[in-house]
């Protein structure tokens, strides 16, 4: 018996359910949304010498070939898109011509449409039936695809009125056709690269060479974000003079934390003076969110926790500091600033605070706490013998101290700039952890730092090296006229670049101790040298020791990269499993649909322990499963997203979630076994309904 056809111009049939809207893409067996660019289509030419009358007549602001050189992209005002596009259309010259789309879900993701699609029909759908079908939507056989029974790539004709993505839903709505999808053309990229618009600016994360740019000097940040842009279970704290808050930067769904200001004595810890732009630029490099405009940070994933100092430091004020940090569930505190003293040993009460939020915080991990080594090229600790200060400030054989910066517990950056090299004003010495990308400038010249802190005699020769790109107090209330400077720079600038790197750790590995993180960034880091001698001192410490270790450098230039990748691989050592429970349960449960709280099943764990290992088994049938999510919540309210809307056209799950399918559950590792387990299923969109059959918890626990 051969399958009905149906009308191939009506909606009805089994196809999508908010019936066939362009705007949904047909692809894999899910069902994607798409938004159209506002002002690029793409033409597809019977003949490459039609261009230019074409470009005369249609008068783009731009134009590019794209998909290999099978089309031609235009760039026109938004105003005139959909004119031009219909303009294009009916020149002889027009094979195909079509918006251009992105996805909704990844709006990085420009999607090109060539003049193909790909059918599969039903197995005793015939041969006439199909050309019928075909024929209807102005679409001819191209040729069979082999491999696949009564499957065929077929072309768009000039006898279509549709583009090749509604073409595909009124396909896919007939009961005649198992797929219909368009092909499109994407643009290769292996690499996660944000949207904001200042992005390809931030030299600091990710190039490929340039102007003052040498190979490698950035920290590989693309490559990281492959595997995590952070996560909001992840705080950053940033200790500064004031955030401007009112920056779309600094802000996000569940990016604020627990602000403070501790020189107000309140919560709202915004700039008060003219010269309070410090910390927003510093938090930018940290934690700036990846929101399509603007710049991005190294964690934009990572909370952020907002910490306005006193502007003065004293036992009580760093006990404070570091306390209220630990109590507001800090991970990682960047500090960029240093006392006004070129001599500066910490008190008992301070070496304490930071002793005690670097063991007791994290619940018992250790906060991770970087500092900037500060600007002056001088030693973190050491001598060094002065002459040519400005008014004999210092001369002669001169102490140099940072106490915090060679505290055991802080990890202390230098600075490395735009060409692999040494910033001159970087301060140095043994207790350098590692380096971290920023500007090149003299010590001199003055760098945006907390406090007044001293720098050496000026250099007379010009260096080169790009400023870092980052976040500004808005309305040309900070150090440029607009809502961003290109200009920051000094340790301040790579200091919040560690803490993002740090975040992006502990997004993938929150279990990790503070020290282990030190080991982890040390052991990843690239090893860059500088053999030149430095401009103001002569000295020539840009090599390694037989530890591993430059007095420029500490262990290198941060990989974000390399650093990440490795705190995700100990997440699964060392596992000891010494006892495995499993709860499960088969009662099954209608899935409530289109309810933002849905459906809450519980399991219920007698055995203490922690987590050592862990294994989701869920069975779920549904008209239409990528209406649905998952969410795993344990005992202690750790959250975690298990299965997103992914699952498209699928009606059936039979699946195990472990962490090797499922990375995101290492944040279940460590945490208490013994409690009550949830697994809560939302569906998300109205019409497709469903039930929970059934799901398990398999815990080992060490």
């Amino acid at each position: 018996m051969t399958a009905s056809p149906a009308d191939p111009r009506s909606p009805q049939g089994n196809g999508p359910r908010d019936g066939f809207r362009g705007e949904i893409l047909q692809r894999g067996g899910e069902e994607l949304l798409l938004e159209k660019v506002p002002d690029r289509f793409t033409t597809r030419l019977t003949e490459p010498s039609a261009l230019e009358r074409l470009q005369r007549r249609l008068d783009p602001i731009a134009l590019r070939p794209v998909a290999g050189g099978q089309l031609v992209e235009w760039q026109v005002a938004a105003v005139v898109l959909d004119a031009s596009v219909a303009l294009a259309r009916l020149d002889a010259a027009v094979q195909f011509a079509s918006h251009v789309y992105r996805l909704v879900d990844s709006p990085q993701t420009w999607v090109y449409l060539t003049d193909q699609l790909t059918v599969q029909f039903a197995p005793d759908v015939s041969a006439s039936t199909i050309a019928e079908i075909l024929a209807a939507l102005g679409l001819a056989v191209e040729h069979p695809l082999e491999g696949i029974p009564n499957a065929f790539v077929v072309q768009v004709t000039r006898a279509a009125s549709e583009n090749p993505i509604k073409l595909a839903n009124r396909l896919i709505a007939l009961g005649a056709v198992l797929a219909a999808e368009p092909n499109l053309s994407i643009e290769i990229g292996s690499l996660y690269r944000p949207g904001d618009d200042r992005y390809p600016q931030q030299w600091h994360l990710f190039h490929q060479g340039g102007d003052n740019l040498a190979a490698g000097s950035h920290i590989s940040a693309e490559a990281a974000w492959d595997l995590t842009r952070g996560a909001r279970s992840v705080v950053i704290a940033v200790s500064d003079d004031g955030f401007d808050l009112n920056h779309p930067d600094l802000q996000g769904m569940g990016k604020l934390v627990a602000p403070l200001d501790l020189q107000e004595k309140d919560a709202v810890p915004l700039p008060t003076k003219q010269s309070d732009n410090h910390g927003t630029s510093v938090a930018g490099l940290a934690i700036g969110e990846e929101n399509a405009i603007g710049i991005v940070g190294v964690a934009p994933g990572c909370a952020f926790l907002p910490l306005r100092t006193t502007g003065f430091i004293d036992d009580v004020a760093i006990e404070q500091l570091f306390g209220e940090a630990v109590r507001r569930g800090a991970d990682v505190i960047v500090c960029s600033w240093s006392p006004a003293s070129n001599y500066f040993p910490l008190t008992l009460r301070q070496t304490n605070a930071l002793t005690r939020a670097a063991t007791i915080g994290r619940n018992g991990k250790g906060c991770v706490i970087v500092f900037s080594a500060g600007n002056a090229n001088r030693p973190l600790s050491g001598t060094i013998n002065e002459t040519q200060w400005p008014q004999n400030v210092l001369s002669g054989l001169t102490r140099w101290l940072s106490g915090f910066a060679i505290h055991p517990d802080v990890i202390a950056v230098s600075a490395s700039t735009s060409l692999g090299t040494k910033a001159a004003y970087s301060n140095w010495g043994q207790h350098i952890a590692v380096a971290a990308p920023s500007n090149n400038a003299p010590p001199g010249v003055a760098l945006p730092q907390v406090g007044s802190v001293q720098t050496g005699p000026p250099l007379r020769q010009y260096l080169p090296g790009l400023g870092m790109v980052t976040s500004d107090r808005i309305q040309g209330a900070g150090y440029s006229s607009d809502d961003y400077t290109d200009s920051f720079g000094g340790t301040s600038s790579a200091c919040p670049v560690v803490a993002g790197v740090v975040g992006l750790m502990l997004s993938v590995n929150p279990n990790l101790t503070a020290r282990q993180v030190r080991e982890i960034l040390q052991a990843t880091a690239d090893k860059i040298v500088d053999r030149s001698p430095d401009p103001q001192l002569g000295l020539q410490y840009g090599t390694y020791d037989a530890n591993g270790h430059s007095q420029w450098f500490g262990y290198g230039k941060v990989n974000a990269a390399a650093a990440v990748r490795e705190a995700q691989r100990r997440a699964f050592l060392g596992r000891q499993v010494s006892q495995v429970v499993r709860q499960q349960t088969q009662t099954p449960m209608p899935i409530p649909d289109n309810q933002p709280d849905g459906l809450e099943s519980r399991l219920t764990v007698a055995a203490a322990g922690s987590v050592a290992d862990v294994q989701v088994e869920v069975s779920i049938d549904h008209q239409h499963l990528g209406d649905v999510s998952l969410t795993v919540v344990a005992p202690n309210g750790v959250v975690v997203l298990i299965q997103g809307r992914t699952l498209g056209r699928q009606t059936e799950l039979r699946s195990t979630y472990t962490l090797k399918t499922t990375p995101v559950l290492i944040r279940l590792l460590g945490q208490p076994a013994q409690g009550t387990w949830q697994l809560k299923v939302v569906d998300h969109a109205l019409g497709a309904t469903g039930s929970l059959l059934g799901w398990g918890l398999t815990l080992g626990m060490g």
